[in-house]
């Protein structure tokens, strides 16, 4: 890769460019989903920014502490939720709120309302932050079929119903991944102009994998097709060689390495969690929704990650997304579960 050459690119594919692009395709459409997505990216930036900043807020003391107007600082996710709450509203195109962060979805007053309803993790994984593990933000988005009053069902919906999905990892560098149902496109923040520039076009993961990817700390609790599963990874019976374990333990990081390099991401269901970890409407369906839209699958355990109808806002899922092959087999292990209980 010629980098010198590539530092005087000027034909830059920005992320607002890229939509705009997408939007002329589609000529009945009034920019709405454009502006909507424009307010997630600037949030998308601010909290990039407080995340780099981080360590040294805490070493010059800012971090759950009170500064010098007598405000308390808050802590990354409690800001992150609140960036990311004030700039949804301030777009006028959403209706409904669902974050991790909250117990309730925030209904939009009548006056800022649009179409969108958006489902989002503020900051995933805020727990490895003291150690400079990646984190990152994960949203999904409906969109109201007709214009009527909002309440909780509009977004209690499967996630193929999904419009667009996506997630921002903050790491060695901020890297946006989004799909809007036609393919998944990654976008890499240039910090000298602020802007997300175009780096992976068209993500396809690959058709299987060499890493596996689960905590292995729960293998006590598991059921039997998982537990058959990784130990099929790690003694494959058919001569092959065995797969690698990578486990990041941040949900974006080990998705976003799954999705470039292949492989599965599992966190299934055991006896300590009957019904897995991860919560539906924010980290299973768009997950799911980008690992399909690149060529991969996504499995709960019983059906199609995005043919799940969710009953209530924070409901939790088993999952196990990846490459198409790697998630054939943990599929058919469940099914001849399955077949040997009837």
């Amino acid at each position: 890769m010629d980098h010198s050459a590539d530092a005087h690119r000027t034909d830059l594919m920005t992320i607002t460019r890229f939509v705009l692009n997408e939007q002329s395709k589609h000529p009945e459409s009034r920019g709405d989903f454009t502006i909507l997505l424009s307010h997630i990216v600037l949030g998308c930036k601010f909290v990039c920014s407080a995340v780099s900043k981080a360590g040294l807020a805490k070493l010059i003391g800012l971090a759950g502490e009170t500064n010098v107007q007598g405000e308390e600082q808050k802590k990354l996710d409690v800001l992150s939720n609140e960036v990311f709450i004030k700039a949804l509203i301030s777009s006028g195109r959403t209706c409904i709120l669902v974050s991790e962060e909250d117990e309730e979805a925030i209904i939009v007053e009548p006056s800022k309302r649009g179409k969108y309803c958006v489902c989002f993790d503020p900051l995933d994984g805020s727990s490895n932050i003291d150690c400079g593990v990646s984190i990152g933000t994960i949203f999904g988005v409906y969109a109201l079929k007709d214009v009527h009053e909002p309440t909780i069902e509009d977004v209690l919906l499967p996630g193929k119903n999904m419009v667009a999905a996506g997630y921002c990892m903050y790491g060695s560098s901020c890297t946006l991944v989004l799909s809007t149902g036609a393919g998944v496109n990654g976008f890499t923040l240039d910090p000298s102009l602020g802007e997300f520039i175009l780096t992976h076009p068209n993500i396809k993961i690959p058709k299987k994998g060499k890493i596996y990817s689960v905590n292995e700390g729960n293998a006590k609790n598991w059921d039997r097709p998982t537990a058959t599963y990784v130990e099929k990874c790690k003694f494959p019976e058919d001569g092959s060689s065995p797969k690698s374990l990578r486990y990041i333990g941040s949900m974006v990081a080990d998705v976003h390495r799954t999705l470039l390099y292949g492989g599965i991401f599992l966190y299934p269901a055991d006896k300590k969690s009957p019904n897995g970890k991860l919560r539906v409407l924010y980290e299973v369906f768009p997950m799911s929704f980008l690992m399909e839209q690149a060529g991969g699958q996504s499995f709960t355990g019983k059906e199609r990650a995005l043919d799940l109808v969710p009953t209530k806002l924070h409901e939790r899922s088993p999952i196990f997304l990846g490459s198409y092959d790697d998630v054939e087999e943990i599929k058919a292990l469940y099914a001849a579960a399955e077949g040997e209980q009837e």
